[in-house]
């Protein structure tokens, strides 16, 4: 069992998901049940699976919930091209949000192989 908030992973992804949501705040009311509750939805799913994953009782169950979280992180990745194509995130945002959800799946990538997950 690990302390999830000593790693830099999950750091950083909680950073994003902070992002995400003061974000979203100044996209239009239209979006409140769809694009905006998707975009936090997913934000959070990958550092919660970081979470619950870093608590349990070994390298196994871990690497299962980095691969979900993983699963998030690409599924975040597509949500915020469509916010952008819709221009509800500005260009410079965008790059920099995405930018940070493809560094947060390298480092996920590299920890399911550490874990023991090279054949994924």
């Amino acid at each position: 069992m690990q302390d999830f908030k000593n790693l830099i992973v999950w750091q950083k992804c909680h950073s994003l998901t902070l992002d995400v949501y003061r974000t979203t705040r100044h996209f239009p009311g239209r979006e409140c049940f769809h694009l905006i509750q998707q975009l936090q939805s997913s934000s959070l799913s990958v550092e919660s699976n970081i979470m619950e994953g870093a608590t349990r009782g070994g390298d196994i169950e871990f690497r299962r919930f980095a691969r979900l979280a993983l699963s998030s992180a690409c599924e975040l990745e597509g949500q915020l091209l469509v916010a952008r194509d819709l221009d509800y995130l500005d260009p410079e945002r965008f790059t920099r949000m995405s930018s940070f959800c493809e560094e947060i799946r390298e480092m996920l990538w590299s920890l399911i192989r550490r874990l023991g997950g090279s054949s994924c």
